[in-house]
């Protein structure tokens, strides 16, 4: 059996522009609603923290499981961000239940039963243009 990788890796997911419809009803929303005009640009992403798991299927998951190709575009250990972005995360606190994290081990499980997974997800938004830290 090949060895475990123990160290954790971060893969970021987000959907590409034409199915990123969170992230544009984010952004209606902040600048209406908020008044936040300066903003240009909501990106969200999904993080996960994944460990105890073999190279192959990390490769494997990263293609199934973390993202879907045609509509997903994934970020190993970090992304590009615009140079007036601020980004922040948000994740569940210990003891709370993550479903998207189950699921995931779950389905990497499928991948190979042997495995047991640890991951971890959360959500980072990444706020674009001209925005005070006040706003």
């Amino acid at each position: 059996m090949e060895e475990l990788m123990s160290s954790v890796r971060r893969v970021y997911v987000e959907k590409k522009p034409a199915f990123a419809v969170q992230a544009k009803d984010l952004r209606h929303e902040l600048r209406k609603y908020l008044g936040v005009s300066g903003l240009t640009g909501v990106r969200v992403l999904i993080r996960y923290d994944v460990e105890n798991i073999s190279d192959d299927v990390f490769e494997k998951a990263c293609k199934t499981v973390f993202a879907e190709p045609p509509v997903d575009t994934l970020y190993k250990e970090s992304f590009e961000m615009a140079e007036n972005a601020h980004a922040f995360s948000v994740e569940f606190l210990p003891g709370q239940f993550d479903q998207r994290a189950d699921s995931a081990v779950q389905c990497v499980k499928f991948l190979n039963e042997e495995e047991e997974p640890v991951i971890r997800s959360a959500t980072t938004y990444v706020i674009e243009g001209e925005v005070s830290d006040e706003e």
